[in-house]
Formats: structure tokens, sequence, C-alpha cells
């Protein structure tokens, strides 16, 4: 028999405080109102003074409506008939499946055992140039995309939804437009991908606690399945809007802030979702890609600058494309020797040829005199921006690499491109042509 609190002592917003004895933080309670019941989640305690988020918002609940604690955290049902499925941040279905209550798993669990890891080893293919050859995507690595708004960075997680070699993808979404929870329902839906992913979604006009949850409740699953063999993929989006709801509670807590209003333990909080990232061995993998958005496309703001502390690398997203400068993937030379015996080359040689070509465009926005070398670079820098830079390009990693080789015959010649001559012996193409971008090769 659970004990019924029936004295409220304070309500602030959608926080209520009660006096209970034996709670937890981050157990669940349920209060009844006149109304019906709702959730409620612990957020503080303090002595026996215990602080709850309610789920449904504050309004309508009394000083004399009842709590009752349910005596654990937040739980998901965990099977394969996640699959497919579309839920809310509490795991209750969005779609018009029925509810599932079995085989219920707890959420916000601690992170893995470090001597459960493996050194991570395989390459994620995404059919993304710009990810796949420059900056691959490595199993279990953790990395966000830098973008800003209005960037195509929810499209640019929908292809690689789409496409990335992997068993299953978990996506979630927090303080998304519906209009961006539905742009991903159907793109899955006819790339008939959602077959192979769960999506949990909060919207901007859910409660801000609900937001909170969803990068714990994609985790606790997609541990689950790691668990049983998966390759799992988890893309969460937007990590800002995950740090903006913990700075929104803690303003209603009255807690002292930190800069620029955040919470002082928003490095721990990111840390404990971004360190789930995990190669089991003898099992699968969980592989985390999550947006964080920029205010002011200001890297120093405290979202991105944390989270660059805790990833392995970035993506920059800027102008509609992966930036190959400011970009990093810190575990590519885990794979780049595994695929192609050019890859490094090309990658590394097609990279300094671009920075030639920054400076190139600066001579001539300054008016300098073009030589013949920066004729070359300039018609190579518009070549690697259309052909391979452009979000649009969609391609296996071979003919990527191929290509890059087309694109160097194209602009130079052999001793101009800085690579090997045993590669150039081996890759560089007789005719030195450019496959155009509406070609069969794939391009999108």
């Amino acid at each position: 028999m659970r004990k019924v609190y029936s004295r409220i002592e304070a309500i602030a917003g959608n926080v209520i405080t009660v006096t209970a004895d034996d709670v937890r933080y981050g157990h669940l309670a349920t209060v009844t109102t006149r109304y019906g019941k709702s959730l409620a989640e612990v957020i503080r305690l303090d002595g026996k003074r215990v602080s709850l988020q309610v789920f449904a918002g504050g309004r309508g609940i009394s000083t004399g409506d009842e709590v009752v604690f349910l005596g654990h955290p937040m739980q998901v049902s965990f099977s394969d008939n996640l699959l497919g499925r579309i839920f809310d941040g509490r795991g209750t279905p969005r779609d018009a499946g029925p509810p599932l209550e079995d085989n219920l798993i707890e959420i916000g669990g601690p992170s893995v055992n470090p001597a459960m890891r493996i050194i991570p080893r395989n390459m994620i293919r995404t059919g993304i140039p710009m990810i796949d050859v420059f900056n691959s995507l490595v199993e279990s690595q953790k990395l966000p995309i830098f973008s800003v708004s209005g960037e195509p960075y929810n499209e640019l997680l929908s292809r690689i939804a789409m496409q990335a070699e992997v068993d299953m993808i978990i996506l979630g979404g927090m303080g998304l437009k519906y209009d961006d929870y539905l742009y991903f329902r159907e793109v899955l839906e006819e790339g008939g991908a959602m077959s192979r992913t769960v999506f949990f979604v909060h919207t901007a006009s859910d409660p801000v606690v609900e937001c909170l949850l969803v990068p714990d409740i994609s985790l606790a699953v997609a541990e689950k399945f790691a668990l049983g063999g998966k390759r799992v993929l988890v893309l969460l989006t937007d990590m800002t809007n995950f740090a903006d709801s913990m700075k929104e509670i803690a303003i209603t807590m009255e807690q002292v802030p930190s800069n620029r209003g955040y919470p002082g333990d928003l490095y721990s909080q990111l840390a404990s979702r971004y360190e789930k990232a995990v190669d089991f061995e003898g099992a699968g993998s969980i592989t985390i890609l999550g947006v964080t958005t920029m205010p002011g496309d200001d890297v120093t703001h405290p979202v991105p600058d944390n989270t660059g502390y805790i990833t392995e690398g970035q993506y920059y997203l800027r102008n509609g494309r992966i930036e190959p400068f400011g970009s990093l993937s810190r575990l590519k030379q885990l794979v780049n020797d595994k695929t192609r015996d050019d890859h490094r080359a090309v990658m590394d040689g097609m990279i300094t040829l671009y920075a030639n070509y920054r400076e190139s465009v600066e001579k001539r926005s300054m008016g300098f005199r073009m030589s013949e070398w920066d004729t070359k670079l300039l018609k190579y820098g518009a070549l690697f921006e259309s052909e391979m830079m452009d979000l649009s390009v969609n391609i296996p990693l071979e003919q990527a690499l191929d290509r890059g080789w087309s694109i160097l015959a194209e602009c130079f010649a052999p001793a101009e491109s800085g690579l090997r001559t045993e590669l150039i012996n081996r890759f560089w193409p007789s005719g030195g042509s450019v496959a155009p971008s509406g070609s069969d090769e794939g391009t999108a």
C-alpha cells in the first residue's frame, strides 16, 4: 500500500513541493486533481521537502490534491514491437498503435563500465562524401552536428537515418516544430526506413520535462538492443533545446545560475548522455549523432562549448553543407586504412588543395593578379564544392573516392596533385572527366 500525501505546500509554475519520506531523485509520482491524474517526476530533494515537475503542468492543481509516489523512475517497454513506432517523451504512443506495457526497463541508468568497452574499429557508411571520405563516422562514436537555426540539419539527419549502414535507428526529437516532426515521419515512411526505426518525439508544445526524458528513453532502449547484438545509431535533435529545458526548470527551482543562466551541472548532464556511446565486446554498439544549434553562430555558447569537450569531434553545417574546416572525426584514422588504399591520401590531398583554393578566392577578392595555378585552383574549388560538398550528392564511398580522382585529373597534372606516384599509377583516371551530379552513380 502506497502512502498518500494530501497536502501540497507550494506550487510554482509546473513545480509542486510536498513533504515526504523515502523518496529518491528521479522517481515518479501521480498527482490526482479534480481533472484526473497526472504524472510528475522528482527533480529536487531538500531533506524531506520534495519538488516535483508535473508533466501536464501546474494548471488546475490545488494545495489539497493528492500525491502518491510510485517508487521507481520513468520506465519504458522494451521489445521488438518498438520498431516502426512513434512515442512521446514518456513512451506513450503518438501513432495509432496500441500502448506497450510489458517488459518495462528503467531509463537514465549509469554509463557502461569502461572494462566492457572495446576500441572502435568499424566505419558507418552514410553515402555522404563529406562524412564518408573526409570525416568518417565510426561505430560507437559520439559526434555533434554544430549548426544554426535555418540550416538543413533535420534533412541531414533524415538522410543519415535512411542510408546509414546500421541495424536500427533510434530518433529522439526535442522541441521539434510540428512540421519537422511530420517531415521526419513522412521521409522515413516513404523511404521504407520506418520499419527499422524507433521515434521518440517531444514537440515545442509538449511539457518541458518530457524534453529532458527523450535522450534518456532513447539511450535506454538503444542499450538494450545493443546488448542483444544490434548496431544502433541514435540521432538526437536538438540538444540545445534539451539544455534550454534544463535551464527553464533550474530557473523555476531558483537555482543559482551559471554561464548565461544554464545550471552549473550542464557539462555533467550532457556527458552522462553522450557517454552512453559504446561498442560492447561480443554484442552490438551504440553510436550517437546529435544536433547542437549555436545561438548567433557562437561556438563559445555554453552548450556547444561543453559539448566539444565531451565528444570525439564535430561536424559543422554551414550554408547548407558540411564544412571541411572545423569538422573533425577524431576516430577516423581507426577505419580509414581499412576501406581502400587511397582513402587517406585522397582525403589529405583534396583538403590541402581546397585550402589553397580558399587562398586564391581571397586573392581574387582583393584584386590580386591570378596566376595559372590560381586559375586551376579556382576550377578545382568549384568542382569540389558542387561534386563533393553539396549535400545532394549521394554516392557510396568507393564512387566518392573515384570522383575525387576525377576532379583532380580534371584540374591538375598528376605531379601537381601532391599524391604519391604509386597511388597515381593505380587510380589516376585516363580520361580525367568528372561524372555530373545527375549521373547514374547514385547522385540525388
